[in-house]
């Protein structure tokens, strides 16, 4: 009796205990992807249109591991709890 009524409690508490999830993620990748633009306009590029490559510029090469540092911490917003 005792263990059913704490799997309630559990139950019932469930949708207090939210995660942030896609959203946040989706949110935090944006703000990434907006900060490359901003950091290829300044290095004189266009965002998409160029591939790694010998005549790279060492600004683009930094804006795009830029890129990737930011993303890989997106995902912690992924699944950090909202309250």
């Amino acid at each position: 009796m005792k263990s059913t009524f704490i799997c309630y409690i559990l139950v019932a508490l469930l949708p207090l205990m939210a995660v942030a999830g896609p959203l946040a993620y989706a949110i935090c990748q944006t703000g990434c992807n907006a900060g490359a633009v901003a950091c290829y306009a300044a290095g004189g590029a266009t965002f998409g249109t160029v591939t790694a490559g010998v005549g790279v510029p060492a600004v683009i090469m930094g804006c795009n591991a830029a890129l990737g540092v930011c993303m890989a911490g997106c995902v912690a917003a992924g699944f950090a709890p909202t309250l």
